[in-house]
C-alpha cells in the first residue's frame, strides 16, 4: 500500500464546483451551521482568552454531559408514558437548562476547590471536568433505557444531517434546519451581548479589581460568561460535538491574537477566520470523505499555523533590525553594565 491509496483523487467538479452549485441547497446549509458556530464559539472564546481561562471552555464542554443526562430523566419522569416523553425529553428548552446548571456547578467547584485549598486553578478543572464527565458516562450507562441521548452525538457531532433536520417556520414562512435557526439566534445573542456589555466584560477580563471599584461586580459577570458559554456549547454539540467544540472556542481567537493586539480588530479577524476555515474545511472534507466538522477545525488549525509561522518570523526580522541599529560600542557597553549589574 503507497501514499496514493491513502488519499483520494481530486476531482476539482466534485469538491470544488458542485458544492456551489447543484448541491448548495445541501451544502449551503452545512457553510452555514459552521460558520454561525465558529463564529459563536470564537467570540465566547476570545473572552476566556482574556480571562486566561482557556481550559474552562474544555471543563464545561465535558461537563455539561451529566446535566444533559439529569434533565432527560427529570423530563421522563415528570412526562411518565406519554408517547411524546422522547421528544419532549429531548427538547432544546430541557437542554439549555441541564446543560447552563452543569456549566454554573462546574464554574462553581472550580472556584471553589481553587479559592479554599492549596489546589492550583489547572488542577481544579482538571478534577472537576473529568469527574463530570464521567459522572455523565456512568449515568447515560446506567439509564440507557431512559436517556434518548447518543454519546457519540454528544462527543463528535454531525454537521452532515444538519440539512436534514425539520424546518423552523414563523408567520408561514420556512427559516430553515431547527439547529442552524437556533445557532443563528444565539451567534446573534452572542454578538450583541459583546457589544452591550463590552465595557463590562473587559474590565472585569483584566483587572476584578477595577470593575469593582467602577460598580461592575465581576463574580456575577464572571457566571453569566460561564452561563452563556453552555448555551453556545450545548446549542454547538449537535453539529460539531463537545470535543472539537474546543477547538472552535479558542483557535479562532488565537489566531487573530498573532495578527493584530486591539480588541475590535480581533473580533472582527474571528468573523474572517470562521468563514475561510468553514469554507476550506468542507472542499477538504469532500476531498478526504472525511469527517466535515473535524475537516473545518483541521482547516483552522492550519491558518492558526500559518499566523504563528508569520508572527515568529516577523519577530525574528524586527529583532535583526533592532541589533543592527545598535552600535556595536553601545551593545559592548551595554552588556559590560548588565553583568556588573
Amino acid at each position: 500500500m503507497n501514499l496514493a491509496d491513502l488519499i483520494p483523487p481530486f476531482d476539482i467538479r466534485s469538491v470544488l464546483i458542485d458544492p456551489w452549485t447543484t448541491d448548495f441547497p445541501e451544502k449551503g446549509w452545512i457553510l452555514l451551521m459552521g460558520f454561525l458556530t465558529s463564529v459563536a464559539c470564537g467570540w465566547v472564546g476570545q473572552h476566556l482568552l482574556l480571562r486566561r481561562m482557556a481550559l474552562m471552555g474544555d471543563a464545561i464542554s465535558h461537563s455539561i454531559l451529566p446535566g444533559l443526562a439529569t434533565a432527560f430523566l427529570v423530563a421522563s419522569f415528570l412526562f411518565g408514558q406519554r408517547t411524546d416523553s422522547s421528544h419532549a425529553a429531548r427538547d432544546s428548552s430541557v437542554m439549555l437548562v441541564g446543560a447552563i446548571g452543569a456549566g454554573w456547578i462546574t464554574t462553581l467547584l472550580i472556584g471553589m476547590l481553587h479559592r479554599r485549598s492549596r489546589i492550583k486553578q489547572d488542577a481544579a478543572i482538571g478534577i472537576v471536568f473529568a469527574t463530570l464527565f464521567a459522572i455523565g458516562v456512568v449515568l447515560i450507562t446506567l439509564f440507557a433505557d431512559h436517556v434518548d441521548l447518543d454519546a457519540d452525538c454528544v462527543l463528535y457531532g454531525e454537521i452532515g444531517f444538519v440539512p436534514f433536520q425539520p424546518t423552523l417556520t414563523a408567520f408561514g414562512i420556512p427559516l430553515g434546519p431547527v439547529p442552524v435557526t437556533r445557532m443563528a439566534v444565539v451567534t446573534l445573542l452572542t454578538v450583541l451581548a459583546t457589544l452591550l456589555f463590552y465595557k463590562e466584560l473587559v474590565i472585569s477580563s483584566f483587572d476584578a479589581g477595577l470593575a469593582t471599584s467602577l460598580g461592575i461586580h465581576a463574580p456575577t459577570v464572571h457566571l453569566l460568561l460561564m452561563g452563556w458559554l453552555s448555551v453556545v456549547v450545548v446549542s454547538a454539540f449537535e453539529s460539531v460535538g463537545a470535543i472539537l467544540v474546543i477547538a472552535m472556542l479558542i483557535v479562532p481567537g488565537a489566531t487573530a491574537s498573532l495578527v493584530a493586539a486591539r480588541l475590535p480588530t480581533l473580533f472582527t479577524l474571528i468573523v474572517v477566520h470562521s468563514a475561510i476555515s468553514t469554507v476550506v474545511g468542507l472542499h477538504l472534507a469532500l476531498w478526504l470523505d472525511c469527517s466535515i466538522a473535524g475537516a473545518m477545525v483541521v482547516a483552522g488549525c492550519c491558518l492558526f499555523t500559518i499566523a504563528w509561522a508569520a508572527h515568529v518570523l516577523l519577530r525574528a526580522r524586527d529583532q535583526r533590525h533592532l541589533s543592527a541599529d545598535i552600535p556595536p560600542s553601545s551593545a559592548s557597553e551595554e552588556s559590560t553594565s548588565t553583568a556588573l549589574t
